[in-house]
């Protein structure tokens, strides 16, 4: 009776494995089968993280698969001209064009010179050169400071993926120099059969801009916004599409000239820690490694999990175990291949060049305190000198290993009498507290030239926290440490404080350096000295209140000084909260599209200053809720002409 009862149970067991089995591949067949008309997938901000493989097959984080009618075709790309790379000439020699026929095709002459931003439409021949991949062949020699991350998304634009190029290449991410020669895979693609019967006769791939979404794409470029959904795979018109990624307008002519625009160049786009370094952000890390995995594999996971419940059940924790062994292995080089840190060859200064630059430190070459303007050499390049107290050299091993255009740069330092002098880039419009406090001007009266600093800031404390090896603090970050160049870009200065992250200094050795940062510091640092990345977040929540108020951190109410934050705070939540938290707004801030994104931005500054550090966001987070903020805001608006460029060169 008993054998007999096992045999049922065994026999139930079998069916139910195999039911489900049936059910998982039928739904497998199901949710494929939604993309059957679509000639691509589109890959989402894992492009960025430069660490996919195409193991398992094609990728489309690699190019685009072959798998239209033809195997070669015509097609286009869309390149946004910027010196060097804006003339006929250049643009053809970049992407090995024929330049009569870039002239034609946009409608000027073989001389012609494009004003920075503007659209160039780019012919190519694309053919599937390997068995999985369309592409346009092309070359370039590499500038200074060459990486895979910086020829695919500076130079190139995103038309080309790091993942592609060191497929390409015979190099590792180590081993580029200035002047090799690289074979660039360009992104294309031909139609599909169904693409064909639709009247579809070109692919043109673009390059996403700030502020784009599907539908003012298709509108642009005058094809229903169904069928760019379906070309490449996306399930929705409002799915969101990240700038310097690329999708593929399916057209049934040759694109036209008047279709182009001069494109507001996007943000700086630090590598996107799609695979987040270190541990320092292991949340991150694990919500990075979701979003970055194909829908396709994950159903193969389902149908796979189902097959081991019926046949392997004892192997798959033994598997599990390897796995996870692989996956700290790759985690490893993950954080080898983002970081990428290359010490920069400072140079050593002689007293006397030093002086001959700032004519004796002379009082009309004097900015602030020991800070002076400097024209150093024949090319009459401005920089700054500053002459430090103690020992610098904490600051300057620090800054000769960090690479990110968002951090000031160290051109070189000296030491005379045992008083080193450090040079730095001159940052034309001074610091942010002394821009915020200038006469009202169209730059001060524009909402996004502030995200747009909040954004910069925000990228340069990710890269600080995530990208350095160890992760930093910054430790004094406040409104007079971020540097504005002429181009309003903001760079964070002053890393004298810096130290690793996770530390702990003694008690009462923090007081020493409150007196600096009044309203900046974080309650745990100034109860205990704990030093966290979650100490630079509150500071940069103070920072963000400074840029929509236009106010001090700390300013006088009923004749005793106050927190802005602690002011505002309280309003939060309250009946008609946007009425009364918009007169701290600045006044220049007054349309009603300001005040609701404005009040957005408060908020976001005030869950940087929430008194527990661990409910803090990371610099991930903040970034990522400042790009959504300044996308809907544009969404609502003509963009302004500001010259943001998305350069990651130092």
């Amino acid at each position: 009776m008993h054998g007999a009862f096992s045999i049922i149970l065994v026999r139930q067991e079998h069916n139910f494995i195999m039911n489900h089995v049936v059910f998982l591949f039928t739904l497998t067949i199901s949710l494929l089968s939604l993309n059957v008309k679509a000639q691509q997938n589109y890959s989402g901000n894992s492009i960025l993280s430069c660490k996919n493989d195409d193991k398992m097959g094609p990728s489309p984080s690699f190019l685009y698969t072959c798998n239209g009618l033809n195997k070669s075709c015509k097609a286009f790309l869309i390149f946004k001209s910027k010196p060097p790379f804006n003339s006929i000439p250049t643009i053809a020699n970049l992407t090995s064009s024929n330049p009569e026929e870039l002239a034609r095709i946009n409608d000027v002459t073989l001389l012609k010179v494009f004003q920075t931003g503007k659209e160039v439409i780019v012919p190519v021949n694309c053919s599937c050169l390997t068995r999985d991949y369309y592409q346009a062949e092309t070359k370039c020699i590499l500038g200074p400071s060459p990486t895979y991350f910086r020829v695919a998304n500076n130079t190139f634009q995103g038309l080309t993926t790091c993942d592609s190029l060191k497929g390409a290449n015979p190099y590792g991410e180590f081993d580029l120099l200035p002047g090799m020669k690289l074979h660039v895979p360009l992104r294309c693609a031909c139609p599909t059969w169904h693409q064909i019967t639709s009247r579809t006769k070109y692919l043109l791939t673009y390059s996403v801009n700030w502020g784009d979404d599907i539908t003012n794409i298709a509108t642009r470029f005058n094809v229903a916004a169904g069928n760019v959904v379906n070309a490449n795979g996306f399930y929705t018109q409002t799915q969101t599409i990240y700038p310097f990624t690329t999708i593929l307008i399916p057209l049934p002519s040759e694109p036209v000239s008047s279709m182009t625009t001069v494109a507001s160049d996007p943000p700086t786009m630090s590598p996107l820690p799609v695979y987040s370094s270190k541990n320092c952000n292991s949340k991150t890390k694990l919500y990075t490694a979701i979003a970055s995995t194909g829908g396709s594999m994950v159903i193969l996971c389902f149908v796979l999990y189902g097959v081991f419940l019926f046949r392997r059940r004892s192997s798959r924790f033994v598997k599990r175990g390897e796995e996870d062994e692989r996956t700290k292995q790759l985690s490893s080089d993950d954080i080898r291949g983002e970081i990428a840190i290359m010490e920069h060859h400072s140079k050593v200064y002689e007293f006397e060049e030093i002086k001959k630059a700032t004519e004796n430190f002379s009082s009309k070459n004097k900015i602030k305190g020991c800070v002076f303007r400097g024209v150093f050499g024949n090319d009459k390049n401005i920089l700054v000198v500053k002459k430090m107290r103690g020992d610098a050299s904490k600051e300057v091993n620090l800054l000769k290993r960090i690479n990110h255009f968002n951090l000031i740069k160290l051109h070189g330092y000296c030491e005379n009498d045992g008083c080193p002098y450090l040079v730095y880039e001159y940052m034309e419009n001074g610091s942010l507290r002394e821009w915020l406090s200038k006469n009202r001007s169209t730059e001060h009266q524009c909402l996004a030239r502030r995200i747009l600093i909040a954004l910069d800031i925000a990228n340069g404390l990710q890269y600080l926290h995530n990208f350095t090896e160890p992760c930093y603090v910054h430790k004094n970050i406040n409104s007079g440490n971020i540097l504005l160049n002429k181009d309003l870009r903001a760079k964070i200065a002053n890393f004298a404080l810096a130290e690793e992250s996770e530390s702990k200094i003694n008690y009462g050795c923090a007081s020493s350096h409150v007196t600096t940062s009044m309203g900046y510091m974080a309650p745990e640092y100034l109860e205990a000295g704990i030093v966290t990345t979650k100490m630079d977040v509150y500071a940069f929540g103070v920072v963000l209140l400074e840029l929509i108020t236009g106010k001090d951190s700390v300013t006088l109410q009923d004749g005793r000084e106050v927190m802005l934050h602690a002011i505002i705070v309280i309003l939060i939540g309250e009946e008609n909260e946007e009425e009364k938290v918009s007169l701290f707004f600045d006044p220049s801030l007054s349309g009603n599209n300001e005040k609701v994104c404005a009040l957005q931005l408060v908020k976001l500054g005030l869950t940087c200053l929430i008194q527990e550090p661990a409910e803090r966001p990371t610099m991930l987070e903040v970034v990522s809720s400042l790009l959504k903020i300044y996308t809907s805001y544009m969404e609502k608006r003509i963009p302004p002409t500001i010259n943001y460029s998305p350069d990651l060169e130092r």
